[in-house]
């Protein structure tokens, strides 16, 4: 009786090693191993203003580029409004070049007349030279006149058109201040923090929330020097996330980044040849499902 009970003991023992040692091979099906990473961009304000409004909360869903909340715009709008005003009142001092012209091109054109008729009289002895000289000095001298006036009003057209051309660039820095007043969602994903509610003074650069894209994830693992030579940029491999108490699920992933500089293995990562001091970070990208969470444990075979 004492020798089956002390067999039935050996044999339990034995299943339990193997049972043991079973599991420990199970859970050695991987290649490398690390924790999964979502993008995350933290949206700060780009002008300064009471938040009107910012109608997010964590766990909200948002696309890309949705407005979410905005800043106060009332004084934006009144400075374009006097910038309007600005242009209409360089615009309105324009010269009118050719009314104001007018007058001296008809003194030249008398002047060119009279020169026309002092050189007739002149060829027929009705006049003296000195009376076509004098007409032809006057159509000389309007003709420089016209010259002068002509510059002169130019140079003045030209400096307004440059004040509206400047008021034209205010004018598009305002409405780019009232676009960036809006308050739009860089990415797709979901709100994982929020840090300001409307009614407060928000300043240049005040984080306002954090936003994930959870539908693309990746995984940060580590890979040793062995095993650089079997894998590569835009390789597939299989990658298993770790929902815990050994239940797991696969997913199809593709290696997006592949570290060139070795560093020390991270206490809290294993890799498949766990005497490895030197390792190098790899980023495998997926899919989501919804079921993979940021900072989620995971494995990879290549």
């Amino acid at each position: 009786m004492k020798k089956a009970t002390l067999y039935a003991a050996m044999l339990s023992t034995a299943l339990s090693a193997l049972t043991v040692t079973s599991c420990k091979s199970d859970k050695m099906k991987y290649d490398a191993t690390g924790t999964f990473e979502a993008t995350e961009v933290t949206v700060s304000a780009e002008q300064t203003g009471k938040l009107l409004s910012l109608s997010i909360e964590e766990g909200d869903r948002v696309n890309k580029n949705e407005q979410v909340g905005l800043i106060d715009t009332v004084q934006l709008y009144l400075k374009a409004r006097q910038i309007g005003a600005t242009k209409l009142v360089y615009d309105a001092q324009k010269p009118e070049i050719e009314k104001q012209l007018a007058a001296l091109r008809q003194q030249l054109d008398q002047a060119l007349r009279n020169v026309a008729r002092f050189d007739s009289l002149v060829k027929e002895g009705a006049a003296n030279s000195k009376q076509l000289d004098d007409a032809r000095d006057l159509v000389a001298v309007t003709e420089k006149q016209i010259e002068a006036q002509t510059s002169t009003l130019n140079n003045s057209r030209a400096s307004l058109n440059a004040q509206i051309g400047t008021a034209d660039v205010q004018q598009l820095q305002v409405a780019d201040m009232l676009l960036k007043c809006r308050i739009n969602s860089p990415i797709d994903g979901i709100v994982t923090a929020k840090y300001a509610e409307a009614g407060e003074f928000a300043s240049t650069g005040k984080p306002l929330f954090k936003v994930a894209d959870i539908d693309n994830m990746r995984l940060r693992a580590y890979v040793s020097a062995s095993q650089l030579n079997s894998i590569k940029i835009g390789q597939a491999v299989t990658v298993f996330a770790d929902y815990g108490e050994s239940d797991s699920h696969a997913y199809e992933g593709r290696i997006t980044w592949i570290s060139s500089k070795a560093e020390f293995t991270p206490k809290t990562i294993q890799t498949r040849d766990e005497r490895a001091n030197l390792v190098y970070a790899i980023k495998i990208s997926i899919k989501n499902d919804g079921l993979v969470k940021d900072g989620m444990y995971g494995e990879v075979k290549f």
